[in-house]
């Protein structure tokens, strides 16, 4: 499914020549995670938009992850059922796909991927880009089952911040942990005792491929982020 090597997970990630072999399949669904002016200058034959690529509540001002109602109404609009496949991918070195994982995941949905390298990698491989809408999806069932044990809650988190077997990883640019950068927050600054280390710093800025697992791993133990920790992320 992809040529990454040396990740726990590497089933998490396809590249471009497996989502080329599969994307007429009609178990998979591929979700273009951008927004609508960039999926409209093109995208893999057959990717559906996603309508809200922060997967969050307008409800409660953008903070919460959708409710189940909301987010299965959504995941059927794109023809999400509870035996699909998706695969997820952006222009945006993995940013708005991983947090499509993150949230059928965390509904219960695991059978996702992301697409590494996104659109980039599509494009600079030469497939085929298409500028059609695909028809409007059959009728299927997204059943939401949250799974608790992939989110903390502010209380659990105070709590156990500075715990010795914890580590927190801040995972925002610079000026947001150090405070120069509020970004409209009223308040600024780390979660106490947090690490910093920007998403960013994992991902290839040309290629917008993740980094060889032993670059990234070097990072992370470095920061004091190993397996033996558990790890809160923000």
């Amino acid at each position: 499914m992809t040529t990454a090597t040396g990740f726990a997970h590497p089933e998490y990630l396809v590249d471009a020549a497996w989502v080329e072999t599969h994307k007429a399949d009609p178990n998979l669904v591929i979700v273009d995670c951008d927004v609508e002016p960039a999926y409209n200058r093109g995208h893999i034959p057959g990717a559906v938009l996603v309508p809200d690529n922060y997967e969050k509540d307008p409800d409660t001002g953008r903070i919460h992850i959708m409710p189940p109602d909301k987010f299965a109404a959504m995941s059927q609009g794109l023809g999400i059922g509870d035996q699909t496949l998706v695969v997820a991918y952006d222009n945006s070195q993995s940013l708005y796909a991983a947090r499509l994982w993150w949230a059928l995941n965390y509904y219960g949905h695991t059978s996702v991927k992301v697409l590494d390298g996104g659109w980039r990698r599509w494009v600079s491989e030469g497939r085929q880009v298409s500028f059609a809408r695909p028809n409007s999806v059959g009728s299927v069932k997204f059943t939401p089952k949250a799974n608790a044990s992939i989110i903390t809650k502010t209380d659990e988190l105070k709590t156990n911040c500075r715990l010795s077997d914890v580590v927190v990883w801040d995972v925002r640019s610079a000026g947001e942990y150090d405070g120069s950068n509020s970004r409209g927050n009223k308040r600024v600054g780390h979660v106490p005792g947090a690490v910093h280390l920007e998403w960013l710093n994992v991902m290839d800025r040309d290629t917008h491929r993740f980094k060889p697992a032993a670059d990234i791993q070097r990072m992370l133990t470095q920061k004091g982020i190993t397996p033996e920790k558990r790890v809160y992320t923000y």
